[in-house]
């Protein structure tokens, strides 16, 4: 997949471009089914499959308090978009003259002449242009004159709901990272490097891999079963147990992201790791001692390998 930077009058030239437009934020199973809709039409018309994204997220220049944060980062995003079959992922910067582009001008400048859509595939909730004035039945009416034909999509529904980035946030702020992978349809995962912790684990027998995290967003703080991968090896995972908190009962202090890769002795300082979060274990919570907390994990590491061998035979 072909990865590219739309700023002021740029234009390029691909074969009859399909395209869809959105934050993309999480690439959830709403997102892919905008993906696959483009692709089906790219691929009818011999063309080109392209989404077209921005970044930063329009609300980080618009109302930057009120902002949410990111669950994926852009790096992220573009390699589970290429996953989908997308011949292109462009990338709009989107600043406060972007934001004030009015929606006529956006269609006219970006979809038609920067990108020379033949074809636009978008939700039916989309909204663009400044002050989000325009729907899919303007983009339509502009396609008609610009040369490009609008298709529809209705979101898709879990558990009765549409999907959206703002559900899946919502799941994992209160640990429900199970349904998070319903909605996303593949385990949400984060990125991070190890760093060097303060040695605890490995002096109670039960070694750690501690992440400085490169994602905003994280479950709730608690205990989860796990997929760990380094991310020069994606093909390569081992089953983990994670921490996230601020391990009360060593006194607590600054919340940090801990695996317990089971059945292994492996050196990871430095490496650059992705954890796939599979089930929530339990709440973090103190215990009275060290022996007691060595006990605890070691029922979590079982019920880890329970829950991570039974979900082995399907996308986790």
């Amino acid at each position: 997949m072909q990865v590219v930077r739309l700023e002021w009058g740029t234009r390029f030239q691909w074969p009859a471009p399909a395209l869809t437009v959105g934050n993309f934020d999480g690439v959830h199973r709403g997102h892919q089914e905008l993906v696959a809709a483009a692709i089906a039409r790219a691929r009818g018309m011999r063309g080109t499959a392209v989404a077209l994204t921005f970044d930063p997220h329009p609300a980080r220049v618009i109302d930057p308090d009120r902002a949410a944060s990111a669950l994926m980062t852009l790096a992220q995003k573009a390699e589970v978009m290429a996953g989908l079959g997308l011949d292109v992922l462009a990338i709009v910067t989107f600043d406060a003259a972007r934001a004030a582009q009015p929606a006529e001008e956006f269609a006219r400048a970006v979809l038609a002449q920067a990108l020379g859509a033949r074809a636009v595939v978008v939700g039916t909730a989309f909204r663009f242009g400044h002050g989000r004035t325009g729907d899919a039945a303007l983009l339509a009416r502009l396609g008609e004159t610009l040369g490009f034909e609008v298709t529809t999509v209705p979101p898709v529904e879990h558990d009765g709901a549409p999907i959206s980035s703002t559900r899946i946030r919502r799941e994992l702020e209160a640990g429900r990272v199970e349904l998070a992978r319903a909605l996303l349809g593949r385990p949400f995962f984060v990125d991070g490097r190890v760093v060097r912790g303060e040695g605890r684990g490995r002096t109670l027998g039960i070694p750690t891999a501690n992440l400085e995290v490169i994602n905003e967003t994280l479950p709730a703080r608690g205990v989860y079963a796990a997929w760990c991968h380094t991310l020069d090896a994606l093909d390569t995972r081992w089953p983990a147990v994670v921490n996230l908190g601020r391990r009360p009962t060593f006194g607590g202090g600054n919340a940090t992201v801990e695996a317990h890769i089971l059945d292994q002795d492996l050196d990871l300082y430095g490496r650059r790791l992705r954890l796939e979060f599979a089930a929530r274990l339990r709440d973090e919570q103190p215990f009275p001692g060290p022996e007691a907390l060595v006990e605890q994990i070691r029922h979590d590491v079982e019920r880890a390998r329970v829950l991570l061998d039974e979900g082995r035979g399907r996308t986790l």
